[in-house]
């Protein structure tokens, strides 16, 4: 039985006590973290949960779901941006040692991906595959997906037609919650 509206939520996952690219280093959430996402939810209401598999998604996705007794899914897929050799580096020292590859990432993230970094098709891709399977799932739900900022804006720039350009104008703090119009489906805040 669902609890109102059917639709998706993408919620950030909490601080993790980090500055820089973490993308897919699997980072546990600081206190302050849990404090966000615990406060980021109250009052609010989802029959099912589905999470990114790394661990400062994951371990909130595993508490919720637990004390509300809603399925939980988790979904590598959902995993943040490989950042490639970026990953671990403050953004300062990218800003001193890479600035113009720096700019140009944030600039044109599918023509100027990072070093060793994971291409945007199959970021989109993946992320594409993911959404379409929790849409499905939303048709008769409402949906919590607790995932990375790259993901969410990519995903909004997606369902909302934007340039992957603008992805870096998209403000995602942590906990933060955004409805998701995605392939026909409602966002839960509509």
């Amino acid at each position: 039985m669902t609890s109102g509206h059917a639709g998706i939520d993408l919620l950030r996952h909490g601080d993790t006590g980090q500055r820089s690219y973490r993308g897919q280093l699997d980072d546990s959430l600081s206190d302050l973290g849990w404090t966000q996402l615990r406060a980021s939810i109250f009052g609010r209401h989802w029959d099912r949960v589905v999470s990114s598999s790394l661990r400062r998604c994951a371990e909130f996705a595993h508490e919720l779901a637990t004390a509300r007794g809603l399925p939980l899914r988790v979904d590598p897929r959902l995993a943040e941006y490989h950042f490639g050799d970026w990953q671990g580096v403050p953004i300062e020292t990218l800003a001193q040692e890479q600035g113009e590859a720096l700019a140009g990432f944030w600039a044109d993230p599918v023509n100027r991906p990072p070093p060793g970094g994971e291409t945007f098709v199959q970021f989109r891709t993946r992320l594409c595959a993911a959404m379409d399977e929790v849409a499905a799932e939303a048709q008769a739900h409402r949906v919590l997906v607790i995932t990375h900022g790259g993901v969410i804006r990519l995903l909004r720039c997606e369902a909302e037609g934007r340039d992957f350009g603008e992805m870096a104008n998209i403000d995602v703090p942590h906990a933060s919650l955004h409805p998701l119009a995605w392939g026909g489906v409602i966002p839960v805040g509509s």
